[in-house]
């Protein structure tokens, strides 16, 4: 894997050994377009698996970037893969329910990537919903398989925009708006 833009690009990505799917290249290059500049935002990466989404973002000016994995055999790999950038990253090693219930802080973005087999992909969009993981005017995106199907709306959350990459796809959420 390489990082597709910004003060990395062009660097290469360890992946760690085991069950990972990464983001394919062209799928966060899509990403970091839609997203538009995020300089100086925050970015959490949830399910970091080899750190590459969150390097990217810092990669293209986020600030601080949280990587959360809770795979501890991934652990020496991400590290490994961290030491490329030069901004404020950190990695947590824990599971992405525990961190969102423990963080006192919120995120400009949040990005989940978590195993496409996994249940409760939608509960956890609701415990970020609940959290205060996500600031007011954030962005949370989500990837899963397309053979899943979504509601427009879960928690607080509403979806603005969904990408299709093969058989991955994108949603972005933003707060609800109130009337």
């Amino acid at each position: 894997m390489r990082i597709t833009g910004g003060n990395y690009r062009g660097r290469t990505i360890t992946c760690p050994k085991g069950i990972i799917r990464p983001a394919m290249d062209r799928m966060r290059e899509s990403l970091f377009s839609i997203l538009g500049n995020i300089a100086d935002e925050s970015f959490l990466d949830l399910f970091s698996g080899s750190g590459c989404v969150g390097i990217e973002a810092a990669s293209r000016g986020a600030d601080p970037v949280v990587l959360i994995e809770k795979d501890s055999k991934k652990k020496t790999v991400i590290q490994k893969n961290m030491t490329i950038v030069e901004e404020d990253i950190s990695l947590k090693m824990m599971s992405a329910e525990k961190y969102m219930s423990v963080c006192r802080r919120s995120f400009d973005l949040v990005y989940m990537d978590p195993p496409f087999p996994m249940d409760g992909k939608i509960k956890l969009i609701e415990q970020a919903s609940e959290s205060g993981i996500l600031a007011a005017d954030g962005r949370l995106i989500i990837h899963y398989p397309s053979e899943e199907k979504w509601p427009d709306n879960i928690g607080k959350f509403t979806v603005y925009d969904r990408r299709a990459y093969g058989r991955s796809i994108l949603l972005f959420f933003r707060y609800s708006q109130q009337s």
